[in-house]
């Protein structure tokens, strides 16, 4: 069901929260209490009915530093380009961004890109989600995310803004040509196709799904590339971004099913060339997702083509976040794929390709070490700007390729999602979808290699990178899998919003 946009209140009372849901019940918009209250958890960036709740019950967020930069940034831009308005200078930027955001973007590079969105910071402000130090806000037609440092100046660690979806203005993709499919595609995936396509703003995307041990079906809707005129395929190769994670971690489980790695042993145990700064965190830790790894900071995520690790990381991946504690990381991630690697004494594009890609057949699923390698069937991946057109987003690779490097097709993906249990001991295979012990309070769940929804019915894997969007998800009871593939970056709980219903729907 398409998500229905409704102002909402910044800070909501539990009150009014509770009366939105039993309004849209009675109003027959959905059956049920639980699937109004998901709805309306959602429209706030909330996973949960229960973390909407603690969201509310949080105090105002006038007294999050995040906050506090983040209107240093519109009330800074919202002029820019009027008679007398003149851009911050460099002493001036660094007294709001850290040092470690400004080396990864350049001064003039970031005053550029936040000038560009003058018109929309002019927008009303509304914050859908925050934590201590994190802000997720709606700024006229932008999705703003910002974070901060937690020490004084609080400096911005980072910050992000996408337009919104529905707003599509680019004549290169209209009209939208007729849908190509693969197999035996369900009803239901054509209108959630369109309505995903349409209501967030897509150049293109391809949904695709099945079933453990049945023939997987694709539905492509959209362009490849614009400028070409090349219809989407089903067979075209997407950047599958944090889906690439999940193949490093079936990976490493299998060299844990085959004795070679044990899952409570140090993962210092098995680095040598890049280390964790706490030698205490073990493998299981970083399959999980919690031990408490950084992610790195400074340089950018894409590249002409991947670099040696320790130039991305340092030899020394830092751990400064708290144990225990489900938070998905791109540098635990990349250790794991280090440590893949060095196990297997090959490169870690071919270890996965040997112990995941290749039984599963995914025939047409890499990690390239530059763009030359995508290949003739890789789609254009795109932004856009404010006035709805769709801008290009330059051809390279991931530099972490064990946490974002994947090209795969739709229907590979569905295939991973399909088979990756058959590759491991059933019940290992049964243990990766548990949710492990001892959360220490955080809101996302999470198994070995997957991250699960709050009710623990579902399991995926999903991320975004520039351009382009990738989610995996596999029905905890049945296994039945569902893939999106995107051809521009949106937040990936918009897509889940659109097509999960549907998919729900048509399972009862």
């Amino acid at each position: 069901m398409p998500i229905r946009e409704r102002p909402l209140p910044g800070q909501p009372s539990l009150r009014y929260l509770k009366l939105e849901a039993k309004r849209r019940l009675a109003a027959g918009e959905f059956e049920i209490l639980h699937d109004a209250q998901l709805a309306v958890a959602r429209e706030y960036g909330q996973p949960s009915w229960a973390a909407l709740k603690r969201f509310a019950a949080a105090p105002a967020a006038t007294g999050n530093p995040a906050l506090a930069q983040l209107r240093w940034v519109i009330a800074r831009f919202k002029d820019a380009g009027s008679p007398g308005w003149a851009p911050p200078g460099d002493s001036e930027l660094r007294e709001h961004f850290d040092d470690k955001f400004l080396a990864a973007v350049p001064a003039g590079r970031l005053v550029s890109m936040i000038t560009s969105a003058a018109p929309a910071w002019r927008g009303d402000l509304t914050v859908t989600s925050q934590t201590a130090h994190a802000v997720r806000a709606r700024i006229g037609r932008l999705d703003v995310t910002a974070s901060a440092a937690p020490d004084p100046p609080h400096q911005l660690t980072g910050l992000r803004a996408l337009v919104l979806g529905g707003m599509a203005a680019d004549p290169r993709a209209a009209p939208v040509p007729p849908h190509r499919t693969r197999g035996e595609v369900p009803a239901w995936a054509e209108e959630a196709a369109d309505a995903v396509l349409g209501e967030l703003g897509l150049p293109g995307v391809v949904l695709a799904g099945g079933r453990p041990g049945a023939r997987q079906w694709a539905l492509a809707a959209g362009w490849a590339d614009l400028d070409r005129g090349e219809v989407l395929q089903a067979s075209h190769r997407f950047p599958a971004s944090g889906v690439s994670g999940l193949v490093t971690a079936v990976a490493v489980l299998r060299l844990v099913a085959a004795g070679h790695v044990g899952l409570d042993r140090p993962a210092n145990d098995y680095l040598h060339m890049v280390r964790l700064a706490d030698d205490t965190v073990t493998v299981r830790e970083l399959l999980a997702s919690t031990g408490g790894i950084d992610s790195p900071a400074g340089p950018e995520l894409l590249a002409d083509q991947v670099p040696d690790l320790a130039a991305v990381t340092g030899p020394v991946i830092s751990c400064g976040g708290p144990r225990g504690v489900v938070r998905p990381s791109n540098g635990g991630t990349a250790a794991l794929g280090q440590l893949l690697a060095e196990v297997t004494a090959t490169s870690f594009a071919a270890a996965a390709a040997r112990l995941v890609l290749r039984p599963l057949g995914m025939n047409e699923s890499s990690f390239p070490g530059t763009a030359a390698e995508f290949g003739p069937r890789a789609v254009s991946c795109y932004g856009m700007d404010l006035t709805g057109l769709f801008v290009p987003v330059p051809a390279k690779v991931c530099t972490l390729p064990a946490a974002g490097g994947l090209w795969a097709t739709a229907l590979d993906l569905a295939r991973l999602g399909a088979g990756w249990a058959s590759l491991l001991p059933a019940g290992l295979a049964r243990y990766a979808l548990a949710a492990v012990p001892g959360s220490g309070g955080g809101e996302l769940r999470a198994g070995l290699g997957w991250f699960l929804t709050p009710r623990e019915d579902v399991a995926f894997s999903s991320g975004a990178l520039p351009g382009s969007t990738a989610s995996l998800l596999v029905r905890v009871r049945d296994g039945r899998v569902l893939v999106a593939v995107t051809t521009r970056l949106v937040p990936v709980g918009l897509i889940h919003a659109h097509v999960l219903r549907a998919w729900a729907d048509a399972a009862r």
